[in-house]
């Protein structure tokens, strides 16, 4: 794995700047909430790194970021041009594309970008119709070379604009009504040599927030996933997240014994951290990562909707008693027993 990740670093290779853009998008999946300066800094780098790097470092590049909730517009644009086998899984998933954005890539690219694009949950009616203009544009523009001479007039015209219209009606009630079933089953794929490469270089360093951030991207996942595997100071959630991950056993006794020294200690003719490893199987590795995945899936969904607390229709909240309510109701009784007692005398 060190002559690898030595051959990765050389420059007459062509694989720095693959390094340099994993590493960038790595660093900036990290932060939490990044500052308007963030956003443009990243930006700034990432263009010229994502142009000069190879197909297989922008296709992980642009599958990182189709999870992160805070990409720039101006680098979203950047990867949703680019071609589809590397921007397919960014205009398909990503969250942080504005429907301004998607748009724009409707109208520049080919039919492979839109169809990538229609498969996005809940498009926008303005997305929607964007799509539905473009295919038009593109059947005008089929029959135009198709057939060189004007047509004559013939009933059926107006049945099939009748058609068109109830075709665009279709897609705009298919984009407003609600997605059926649950989240799909998570994907587990198989650990690439970037990534391979980059785990072990942030475990070599002890740079423990670069490592998470790493896992997460090759899991995919969210970073906090990334972290709780971290955190458990055994080293058994790591292990079998690299071993499903099919990281190769050397590399993952390194990591192992990089990130928790413990596991170093020899007992007989083996360390702890092989004795964990052999325990390991790659088919219950790979039920226990993907049962994580969905759990994370799961919670995501669950998760309600942030109302700001000065909502005008805000609900009641299940934390505060209704103490106030109880006292305002006795204070009126109190009140009217007065009153009568009054009138009475």
């Amino acid at each position: 794995m060190a002559d690898r990740f030595r051959e990765l670093e050389r420059p007459q290779a062509g694989r720095l700047k693959d390094v340099v853009l994993m590493a960038t998008v790595t660093g900036f999946e990290g932060l939490r909430h990044p500052r308007r300066s963030d956003l443009k800094q990243f930006a700034e780098l990432f263009e010229p790194l994502f142009a000069a790097s190879s197909d297989e470092a922008r296709r992980q590049a642009a599958a990182a970021l189709s999870q992160c909730p805070h990409v720039p517009q101006s680098v979203a644009l950047v990867i949703g041009n680019a071609p589809i086998s590397i921007a397919a899984i960014f205009l398909t998933r990503s969250t942080s594309i504005s429907d301004a954005t998607l748009m724009q890539i409707i109208r520049a690219q080919g039919q492979a970008h839109a169809t990538a694009i229609a498969r996005r949950d809940n498009l926008s009616v303005h997305v929607v119709d964007a799509l539905v203009e473009r295919r038009q544009t593109a059947n005008a523009t089929a029959k135009t070379v198709d057939v060189p001479a004007a047509p004559e007039m013939h009933p059926s015209d107006t049945a099939k604009l009748l058609r068109e219209e109830k075709l665009r009606s279709d897609i705009k009630a298919l984009a407003r009504a609600p997605k059926q079933g649950g989240p799909a089953e998570p994907a587990i794929e198989p650990l690439s040599p970037l990534h391979e490469a980059l785990l072990v270089r942030f475990a070599r360093s002890g740079e423990a927030n670069l490592f998470a951030a790493s896992l997460a991207a090759a899991l995919p996942a969210s970073v906090e996933l990334g972290e709780r595997i971290l955190l458990d100071v055994s080293g058994q959630q790591l292990a079998i997240a690299l071993t499903a991950l099919g990281m190769q056993p050397a590399d993952t006794l390194f990591v192992l014994g990089a990130l928790y020294p413990d596991l170093g200690e020899r007992f007989g003719g083996a360390t702890r951290g092989d004795a964990l490893i052999a325990s390991l199987t790659p088919e219950t590795s790979r039920a226990r990562l993907q049962s994580w995945l969905r759990t994370e899936q799961e919670e995501t969904a669950a998760k309600p909707e942030h109302q700001p607390y000065l909502a005008p229709e805000r609900g009641a909240d299940p934390r505060r008693t209704p103490i106030a309510k109880e006292k305002t109701a006795r204070d009126s009784a109190v009140t009217q027993q007065h009153r009568t007692f009054g009138r009475g005398r």
